[in-house]
């Protein structure tokens, strides 16, 4: 009878703490510059779109009101650090770190969807 040798799986050394969340940085903070652009583009598409009407919007209320939803979509950003470093800590971690990528892809696509809901609104109600 032969015996069937099984050959021990290459798994690279455990991470740290630290050594994850410094990798969660790197991956995420330079994707934050897109993430803010992306949302950005929708704001002003939407602002140039609706001119002139949504020049009633361009008062210090408004200005305030984009801050905070600003604030507010980049502290929503940060929930991907929760996913991505719970990610690294299981036994999946090589392959969370090829396709977190997907991840942003989803993120930016429903807060763009949320932010263009909000530009909607906010443009349209504000008529001379």
């Amino acid at each position: 009878m032969s015996e069937i040798k099984s050959s021990p799986q290459q798994l690279p050394p455990k991470a740290s703490l630290r050594e994850m969340v410094t990798n969660a940085l790197r991956y995420w903070e330079p994707r934050r510059l897109l993430y803010n652009a992306v949302l950005a583009f929708i704001v002003i598409g939407y602002f140039c779109g609706s001119l002139p009407e949504s020049r009633a919007a361009l008062s210090f209320d408004g200005f305030l009101f984009v801050f905070i939803l600003a604030v507010l979509a980049n502290l929503c950003y940060c929930a991907a650090y929760f996913a991505d470093i719970f990610a690294q800590f299981s036994g999946f971690r090589v392959l969370w770190l090829r396709w977190r990528w997907l991840l942003l892809a989803l993120g930016i696509t429903f807060a763009g969807i949320i932010t263009r809901f909000f530009a909607l609104g906010f443009f349209s109600s504000h008529h001379g």
